[in-house]
């Protein structure tokens, strides 16, 4: 495959040529709409902190939300997410938790009557989710560490939703903290301890309830356009209909968190494709010494280390894609992508922002953005440290994690 200057692509082994005709066509479809849609403006949103709500009906006309199931491969699901962040980490990472997270979550643990109320319009983006887990003083071990509270309410001593008809609510006590779309979101997905048993559970939460405030994190250095919240929950009730009656501890929740960290493992590979691309473009138009960049030996070093981290990155995405066809990807083995992914990752665009010398620190050049988004992809959905002890105790078969 060539790109648009006659020069190989970044996917140099052609791992796209695995898709079928129709997720070609749509993965084509996507670029088209990331390059007219996201690309022109996407450093001004990451400037300015600013989500651009406006493009949401466009990008749900796309009907790419939840691909596997509309029936897709898992390889090209990784490619939507890849091929999102490699034009801008933010939306691709909005993408990721309405979706992945949200949308997926309805489709796993929703009883029919929320999945008819709610499954249409998130999958659609007329709604607006958001996935309420980590909390101020609990990130790596919120598991076990779980603050929020849920205390049950019988109808008869409480305020039950008339659409229950007298149905019990719970309410809800506590804080989270790094929820992504968490200040514009309609719902939430909020994660809290059974007062009652110490049982987790899951909630459908109407953002906008009394008791429920919102504020914007400011002052990131990544995922600027993302919109990153502290939230608070003061005896905010719930019905007992916006409950998931099919969780019953943290544990029912790893099968999404595993698909979730897959995708931030293929969010490095767009990274990585990013920087390759922002970096060979500008060593190839750059001159110095009266030469190209491109033509010096250290620069091509430089670009073919990015390459190649690209290269192994996507292959082995290839490989965890076969593994969930089969349905045989573990957790260890998620968490070896996404940790030795995202050490590739970091030094794919440290190279770039090299390249680049001091215009690589301006966002004009987009690579200082691709940079410090970076950082966020290298912490969330567990930490490079946390996924490299889970595939230690898996190697070893000895725990280093207390």
């Amino acid at each position: 495959m060539k790109d648009p200057e006659g020069l190989p692509s970044a996917d140099f082994f052609e791992v796209e040529s695995q898709l079928s005709a129709s997720e070609r066509h749509k993965l084509d479809e996507l670029r088209d709409f990331l390059a007219a849609e996201i690309a022109p403006y996407a450093g001004e949103w990451w400037d300015k902190a600013e989500f651009p709500a406006h493009i949401l009906p466009k990008l749900a006309a796309l009907e790419l939300s939840t691909p596997g199931q509309r029936g897709y491969s898992h390889l090209f699901a990784g490619l939507v997410m890849a091929e999102m962040t490699r034009v801008d980490t933010s939306i691709a990472t909005f993408f990721l938790v309405h979706h992945d997270l949200f949308v997926e979550s309805l489709y796993a643990f929703g009883s029919a009557d929320q999945q008819e109320r709610y499954l249409a319009p998130a999958a659609e983006l007329r709604i607006t989710g958001a996935f309420a887990l980590t909390e101020p003083a609990h990130g790596s071990d919120v598991a076990g560490g779980m603050e929020t509270r849920a205390r049950r309410v019988p109808a008869a001593a409480g305020t039950a939703d008339a659409r229950d008809g007298g149905a019990d609510t719970w309410v809800l006590n506590g804080a989270k903290r790094w929820i992504g779309n968490g200040t514009f979101c309609d719902y939430m997905l909020v994660w809290a301890r059974d007062e009652a048993d110490g049982a987790v559970r899951g909630f459908i939460v109407d953002a906008t309830l009394p008791g429920v405030s919102r504020t914007r994190i400011e002052n990131k250095i990544a995922l600027r356009t993302v919109q990153n919240a502290d939230i608070e929950f003061h005896d905010v009730q719930v019905s007992e209909a916006d409950r998931f009656a099919t969780i019953n501890s943290f544990d029912d929740t790893k099968e999404l968190l595993r698909g979730s960290r897959i995708m931030v493992a293929w969010q490095t590979v767009g990274q990585q494709l990013a920087a390759f691309d922002v970096a060979r473009q500008y060593a190839v138009e750059r001159h110095q010494f009266g030469r190209p960049l491109a033509s010096f030996q250290l620069i091509q070093h430089q670009l073919v280390t990015m390459l190649g981290n690209t290269v192994a990155s996507m292959a082995m995405m290839a490989g965890l894609a076969r593994l969930q066809d089969a349905g045989a990807a573990d957790m260890a083995q998620v968490a070896l992508a996404k940790s030795y992914l995202s050490a590739r990752m970091r030094e794919t665009v440290s190279l770039g922002r090299s390249i680049l010398g001091g215009n690589g620190i301006v966002t004009d050049y987009r690579m200082a953005k691709i940079f410090a988004d970076a950082e966020a992809i290298y912490t969330y959905e567990g930490s490079f440290e946390i996924n490299t002890l889970i595939v230690g105790r898996t190697v070893t078969g000895m725990s280093a994690i207390v």
